[in-house]
């Protein structure tokens, strides 16, 4: 007879646990050199517009890990260790490794093509201008070009959307008192994203593209792998 082992869920499965050490170690760093005249973090691992003189490839990944507040950092954090570590638990370490970054990257990617229309008339004005104009605000941290995209927000949406998926009836405490089915709460999170980024009202800086880059990344990517496992819903 085969021997039945009960594995407890881990709380704090090695690749969140890891992910979590490496965004504080980050944005200390980020505090510490803030004021540096020397190094400037943002403009070697912060997203950038591809037409910007600060764009890197590997900022595709690397703004994945950096954050722009105590507040940013915190709700980020608490997000990914609470969707995160169900989905770690449930698909091993290594597949969440992978999925984790596959969604920051589709968040990445959505909010640099939204990004590049959005931007478009800035960036035929500053054609316009003759080279010695040109050369004095390429650099500038005002010129729009330069704008800097930072957060795990993009992956963690994409945990959320897999949560939704297979755990589709699991309660959600909203603000920890308002009981919701996931399912829910990731259609309307979705839907409400849409239309803030639709509506793109002055004053928002928030890269909802971003959002639902990584949500529909995480969706397509969790929905591909469960392909063949349909019957398990919770």
């Amino acid at each position: 007879m085969s021997e039945f082992r009960y594995y407890r869920p881990d709380a704090f499965p090695p690749v969140v646990k890891n992910l979590l050490i490496i965004n504080v170690l980050v944005f200390l760093a980020q505090v510490t050199f803030q004021n540096s005249e020397t190094v400037h973090l943002e403009n070697l691992f912060a997203l950038h517009d591809v037409r910007s003189v600060y764009f890197k490839p590997h900022q595709l990944l690397t703004h994945l890990f950096m954050h722009g507040s105590m507040g940013h950092i915190f709700f980020n954090m608490f997000a990914l260790w609470m969707f995160g570590q169900t989905l770690e638990n449930r698909f091993g370490s290594k597949r969440f490794l992978i999925f984790y970054l596959v969604a920051g990257l589709g968040a990445a990617l959505l909010h640099l093509a939204v990004l590049y229309f959005e931007l478009q008339p800035v960036w035929e004005l500053f054609r316009s201008l003759p080279a010695d104009q040109q050369a004095e605000i390429v650099r500038s941290p005002e010129f729009k070009i330069n704008v800097e995209t930072v957060g795990a927000s993009g992956a963690i949406f994409g945990c959320l959307a897999a949560f939704g998926y297979l755990f589709p009836n699991t309660m959600i405490y909203v603000y920890f008192l308002l009981p919701l089915k996931a399912k829910w709460f990731v259609l309307i999170y979705a839907g409400l994203e849409l239309w803030l980024g639709i509506r793109n009202s002055a004053g928002d800086n928030v890269a909802h593209f971003a959002h639902l880059g990584g949500a529909l990344a995480g969706f397509l990517l969790v929905l591909f792998w469960n392909k063949t496992d349909r019957r398990r819903f919770y």
